[in-house]
């Protein structure tokens, strides 16, 4: 095995992925076990990840999917609990999510918390559920999504920039408490992407000029431009790297 295998790898290593089906989650699923991670793939239907894990198994990996609803807290233990029964997760990616656009004073209690309940209490429960026996064995990685929304307050979506606020200040209290057990806990901050929570977005004839002119790549992310960060945080070569929100954003927030 060269070094590069060594420090990048991820072979013997069991990653769980939440909301694979589709953008980052699924790219981020498969490029792990492009770099030999075997993978638990999370989806509100496990039916809706079999095209996913049908492309991991061809690389020769192990695959479960499991079904839960991330806003159900009460799913998500039951669930994480019968993984565990099985096999150990070494990595946690936690992509799921979701957003409500409306203005502040339109946007109802509901929406609210169906954002915080799916962006962010999932994120630390899963956290917690996997991240403990992390700690007993003396290593892991914990990898959040965040967003730019983690740093800027966007417009017409406060339930969600509250929530990737809140993602990124879990990932540094997590770091604190579990740095020293040998678990990692960090972030990737994507900029704008093309995915299915941007589309609205991406077809708005004012918005997105104004978004891309303000990119000084001049483009929106592809789903690829984001998943060597998540390689990256879950592999050994980031084993000194924690509490970190890594933006990923073509250069949006140095403008």
């Amino acid at each position: 095995m060269t070094w590069l295998e060594q420090r990048f790898g991820l072979a013997g290593c069991t990653a769980l992925v939440t909301g694979a089906r589709t953008g980052i989650g699924r790219a981020s699923a498969l490029a792990l076990a492009e770099a030999g991670a075997d993978l638990v793939l999370w989806g509100r239907d496990a039916a809706d990840l079999e095209d996913v894990a049908t492309e991991a198994r061809a690389l020769g990996r192990r695959v479960r999917t499991v079904g839960a609803d991330l806003s159900d807290p009460s799913a998500i233990e039951d669930t994480a609990a019968d993984v565990l029964t099985e096999t150990e997760v070494d990595v946690l990616v936690n992509n799921a999510g979701t957003i409500r656009r409306a203005d502040a004073a339109e946007t109802t209690f509901e929406d609210w918390r169906a954002v915080l309940s799916t962006n962010l209490d999932s994120a630390f429960l899963l956290a917690r559920a996997f991240g403990a026996p992390m700690v007993e064995r003396g290593s892991g990685a914990i990898v959040n999504i965040a967003s730019l929304l983690s740093f800027q307050g966007g417009i017409r979506v406060p339930a969600y920039a509250a929530s990737k606020h809140a993602v990124a200040g879990l990932t540094k209290a997590l770091a604190n408490e579990w740095a020293a057990s040998g678990v990692t806990v960090n972030a990737v901050a994507p900029g704008y992407v093309v995915t299915g929570n941007t589309e609205a977005l991406r077809a708005d004839p004012e918005r997105e000029p104004a978004i891309r002119s303000r990119i000084p790549a001049g483009r929106w992310a592809e789903v690829e431009d984001i998943v060597g960060a998540v390689v990256f945080l879950a592999s050994p070569a980031a084993a000194y790297v924690n509490g970190h929100v890594l933006v990923v954003d073509g250069g949006w927030l140095a403008r």
